[in-house]
């Protein structure tokens, strides 16, 4: 079976360095997508798939940009053989309630969170084979609730898995599968900001309401991501996995 290789972007920190660690677990190759003034160093990614013999590199992926996609994926091809899987991952968000909501914050917030997965698959597709996989991040905020103060955001999420169904229908015909995630509430830099997110105690307010009873680590949604880029889940496409200790299943007390 050929090595094959996967480029995950926002990979330097949170849920996409999970993914290309345990993407690079499975034998596959990592692009580490990262983007210039990224507070985190894509090198530490890279350096922990290295440690554990695998093989990895960083490339520049701004996802707002499309003449850097369209690189970026070259370059994956380039020095890496292939570009076999591709995980749309990147995306932020801001505090943005509605009275202090700026077109441009709005702009903002979906230019990364929704056209840049847009733009990533875009990029991506020309060169995916035959059994190629994507995977698309969304969010259990705005892919099945709201999240008050954060439309942008959830509008951009929920888009995602508008977009996931499209795109899965038009590319199956070349036996690309299209899927996506939806986290529920993950720890990581994101959410513990403590000004545009819940924070360290909105992490623990949230635990309790868990079934599982406690939130999630990026590791458990890599593993469901790797899963779906298999061929494990070889006649799954279009679909939306959530990722969410039960939250959505339970009924509020």
């Amino acid at each position: 079976m050929r090595e094959r290789t996967v480029l995950v972007t926002g990979a330097a920190s949170g849920i996409g360095q999970a993914v290309a660690i345990a993407a690079a677990r499975t034998g596959a190759s990592v692009a580490v997508g990262t983007f210039d003034g990224d507070p985190h160093d894509a090198a530490a990614t890279v350096e922990s798939i290295e440690r554990e013999g695998g093989r990895a590199i960083a490339v520049t992926a701004d996802v707002r940009s499309p003449e850097q996609m369209e690189a970026a994926c070259r370059t994956v091809v380039e020095r890496l053989g292939s570009l076999d899987a591709v995980v749309a991952n990147a995306g932020w968000l801001r505090l943005s309630p509605l009275g202090q909501l700026t077109d441009e914050l709005w702009n903002s917030i979906v230019d990364v969170d929704l056209t840049g997965v847009m733009r990533t698959v875009r990029a991506a597709t020309p060169h995916l084979p035959s059994d190629g996989s994507v995977v698309c991040v969304s969010s259990v905020a705005g892919g099945a609730v709201g999240w008050a103060g954060h439309t942008p955001y959830t509008a951009s999420k929920a888009g995602v898995i508008g977009f996931v169904r499209s795109a899965a229908l038009e590319l199956a015909p070349r036996g690309i599968r299209v899927n996506a995630v939806l986290p529920g509430v993950i720890e990581s830099p994101q959410s513990l900001d403590e000004v545009n997110s819940g924070g360290a105690a909105g992490l623990l307010r949230s635990a309790a309401k868990i079934p599982l009873g406690r939130v999630g680590q990026p590791a458990d949604v890599a593993d469901v991501v790797c899963v779906l880029l298999s061929s494990a889940t070889r006649y799954v496409t279009g679909q939306s996995v959530t990722v969410d200790g039960g939250l959505l299943t339970a009924w509020p007390t």
